[in-house]
């Protein structure tokens, strides 16, 4: 059986944020908070495990089973002179699970870019932990539902860093959060989390009005003090600008920071993960920054503890 269910969520979670901005310190100092494990290496997971505090939850990203097209890859490798990595299509999904599940430690365990087979829920639930999946559409929803999950992460297409279709190829849904909250309210009976443009107390509170029963936020929370933000994006957050989602960041459909590389490729085929590594050098240079982050950020995010991060969302 899986575990109860607190009597109330948290109202406000921290997000996972892969890549650097999600550390131990960020989640310590709010009231709930994810670790991203997402393309963090296995001794990197375990040295995070050595700094967190209870109650914390854990992110994975789930196996990809589709494989970009070698001659897609062999034209962008082309312009951008770059060699074509071999990937772990498996994102070392597998270990980081066994990993965490040895820990024991979590109180969720959540994925991003799929979901969990029903194997993988009966192992969750038999640590103890609940397991929560990302969806950005009902017929997800409704299928991590009967799969076995304890809750769903709705995430809409105003959110900032990568969207979480269950396939490279599948185009995101566009409905705005309010109207996918409204949809998959109506087809599961478990938790709802709304994910994708929170910055105020307001619109925490317009979220759960529309039926979620908490409200993950990722961007709010990349100035605050405790995050693993790069010095360059942190500045690149400060000087503002228009957030874009494209495939053009990672070959994945992503929301972030619009660059002249984003701009001149906004019919990229899907070419993830390769072209997240093959732009890795050019990072430095604007033209071909990575600066993830939500719709309408430019003026709107805090800097500062997080914890006072945390009581403005919540209205305090």
């Amino acid at each position: 059986m899986p575990p109860e269910l607190p009597a109330r969520l948290p109202r406000v979670i921290a997000a996972p944020m892969a890549g650097g901005p999600s550390t131990p310190e960020l989640v310590n100092a709010v009231g709930f908070g994810f670790l991203a494990w997402g393309t963090c290496t296995l001794e990197h997971a375990r040295e995070e495990l050595s700094h967190i505090d209870e109650p914390f939850g854990i992110n994975l990203f789930y196996p990809q089973r589709e494989t970009p097209r070698r001659e897609d890859l062999e034209a962008v490798a082309a312009e951008l002179n770059a060699e074509i990595p071999e990937p772990d299509y498996t994102f070392g999904f597998h270990e980081k699970l066994n990993l965490a599940l040895a820990d024991g430690r979590a109180a969720i365990i959540s994925c991003t870019f799929g979901c969990f087979t029903e194997e993988e829920f009966r192992r969750i639930h038999d640590a103890g932990i609940q397991a929560w999946v990302t969806v950005t559409n009902e017929v997800d929803a409704l299928k991590a539902a009967e799969l076995g999950a304890d809750g769903v992460i709705v995430q809409g297409p105003k959110a900032g860093g990568h969207r979480s279709t269950w396939r490279i190829t599948e185009e995101p849904d566009g409905r705005d959060l309010e109207q996918l909250l409204s949809g998959i309210f109506r087809h599961v009976n478990i938790p709802i989390i709304a994910a994708g443009g929170a910055r105020t107390a307001e619109d925490v509170e317009r979220l759960i009005e529309w039926g979620a029963n908490s409200v993950a936020c990722g961007s709010a929370f990349l100035l605050a003090d405790e995050a693993g933000t790069s010095e360059n994006n942190r500045a690149t957050l400060r000087a503002g600008g228009t957030s874009v989602s494209t495939r053009a960041f990672s070959g994945r459909y992503a929301r972030g920071v619009e660059t002249r590389f984003t701009r001149e490729h906004d019919d990229l085929p899907p070419l993830y993960p390769q072209l997240n590594a093959m732009q890795k050098p050019l990072r430095n240079d604007p033209d071909h920054g990575y600066c993830l982050v939500g719709d309408d950020f430019a003026g709107k995010l805090h800097e500062g503890p997080a914890a006072e991060i945390e009581a403005k969302l919540l209205g305090r």
